[in-house]
Formats: structure tokens, sequence, C-alpha cells
């Protein structure tokens, strides 16, 4: 008999919400209102999203739901008013979605570059060259296999202006689709021997399990800007603008930047991303 408060007491304490993301001594735990985030799958893959949303959420009463996809799904997505808040990669279609009024502010929030990357043989001789036009033409000239994301991501439109500056439209055998997301693209071009386009940050987070060198880099065309996006409510009435505008707060705020540039470093000792707004 003397079990039964104590069966009630623990029944009553299943029946409480839980809250994702929100610990019980969580200062917001029961009030949190959604932010849908829209991102790049780069922020994803390199493990930086995974530490940013809970800095965020310790601080702000939002409970992020991100969706990593390529950039230019992601902008789709707030252009539909399927997000609240998107950060991608993509500069010419962030310009082309603030111009259509889909968005109510952009600002750039840290940046890092592309490189090419290919079998460390390197069968089409390319390792050390200085331009990726001329990498990517040589490469096309000699069929050797090229992995492209084909998902209209920010990789994939670096991608094919690179090809478009080197005056080639890659098709044929040696030119294939993923339809993936970096790493997924990463693993596909180890596997078939194959070069590929790649994010810094992602490749130096996978770099250790792949069987891929860096054929390209520091060519000052290859800059990979990150921006923050706050969707227009204007257009759509539904998004969660206040939390998008704390969350676009957020990522300029000093301390936020400061993290964003040391982040990586103690594992990597090579930057994954430099703050946009710290020198």
């Amino acid at each position: 008999m003397r079990r039964a408060p104590i069966l009630l007491m623990l029944a009553a304490l299943l029946l409480l919400p839980v809250h994702a993301g929100c610990s019980a001594n969580d200062k917001f735990s029961g009030q949190r209102s959604d932010l849908i985030l829209a991102t790049t799958t780069s922020v994803l893959d390199s493990g930086l999203l995974d530490e940013l949303i809970p800095r965020f959420e310790k601080r702000f009463p939002y409970r992020v739901k991100s969706v990593a996809v390529g950039s230019g799904a992601a902008l789709l997505m707030a252009r539909q008013g399927e997000a609240d808040v998107a950060l991608t990669h993509e500069p010419v279609a962030e310009k082309e979605f603030m111009e259509a009024g889909y968005g109510e502010s952009i600002a750039e929030v840290m940046y890092n570059d592309f490189i090419l990357v290919g079998p460390p043989e390197d069968p089409a001789g390319v390792k050390g060259m200085t331009s990726a036009a001329e990498a990517f033409s040589r490469v096309a000239e000699q069929g050797q296999p090229f992995v492209s994301r084909g998902d209209a991501s920010g990789t994939n439109s670096m991608e094919l202006a690179v090809w478009s500056r080197a005056g080639i439209e890659p098709a044929g055998t040696w030119y294939s689709e993923s339809g993936q997301g970096m790493g997924y693209t990463l693993r596909i071009a180890e596997q078939n021997r194959a070069y590929t386009l790649t994010d810094r940050a992602t490749f130096i987070v996978l770099d250790s399990a792949l069987d891929l060198a860096v054929m390209v880099e520091s060519d000052t065309t290859l800059t990979n800007r990150y921006s923050v996006t706050v969707v227009n409510p204007q257009r759509f009435p539904q998004v969660n603008a206040q939390g998008a505008r704390d969350f676009a707060s957020f990522l300029m705020q000093s301390d936020t930047q400061s993290f964003i540039g040391s982040f990586g470093w103690n594992r990597y000792h090579q930057h994954l991303f430099y703050p946009s707004l710290i020198p």
C-alpha cells in the first residue's frame, strides 16, 4: 500500500511534456516556439551546425528545426515560406531572392574556400595548379572521371561557374552527378578515383577517412561566402520573423563570430571557417 503514492507520482511524471533540445533546468522550458532553419549541407557536414544550435537555444526561447540541403533547395524552401531563416552560400541565388522580395535582410556571416580534390596519384596531372579553370580543362581534355553534386547547391553553382570560365560544357561518360550532399559526393569521388570540387571545411573533417588529396587551392575566384537570410514576413505572415532576426543577430555577435573562427582548430589545426566580421 505504501508503494501506491510513489507509483502515482511516477505516472504523473511520465505525462509531463518533453521538449526536444531543452533540459530540465532550461530557463525557456515550456515556452519555446519553433524556428525553421534551411541550411546548406556543408554547415552540417563540418559539425558547425551541431555546435551553433545549442548555443543559440541557450540564449533565446526557440526550438530550432534545421533542414540541411543544398543552398538552392534551402532558398527554394524560403521562397515558398517553408523556412523562417536560411544559411546558404550561393551569392547569385541569394541576390535574386532578395531582389524578388522574398527576404527581409541578408548578411554575410563567414567564409572559406572551394578546392579541387582528386585521387592522390593525380592521373590528370593538375596538382599544384593555381587556376581551377585550367585544371578543369585538363581533366576534361583527358577524360578523367569528375563527380559533380548536380544538386543546385552553392558548391554545384561554383563548379558550373568554373566550367563556364574554362569554356567547357561538361558531358560524357567521364562526367557524372551524385545529386547528393558534399560528404556523399566525396565518397563517390573516392570510389571512382575521380576529381570533384568541395568546400574546404567538409573536406578537412572527412579527410582522414578519404583517399583523396587536394589538387588546386588558393584560386581567388573560389572564395566561398556564407550568408544568413531572414525571410520577409510581409510576404509570408506565418513565418517566425522575430526568431529569424534573433538567429541572424546571434550569428553576428562578437562571441559567436569568435567561436566560428576557432571552430575545429583544436582538432584539425586548420581553420574550417573565417568569421566575416572579425579581421
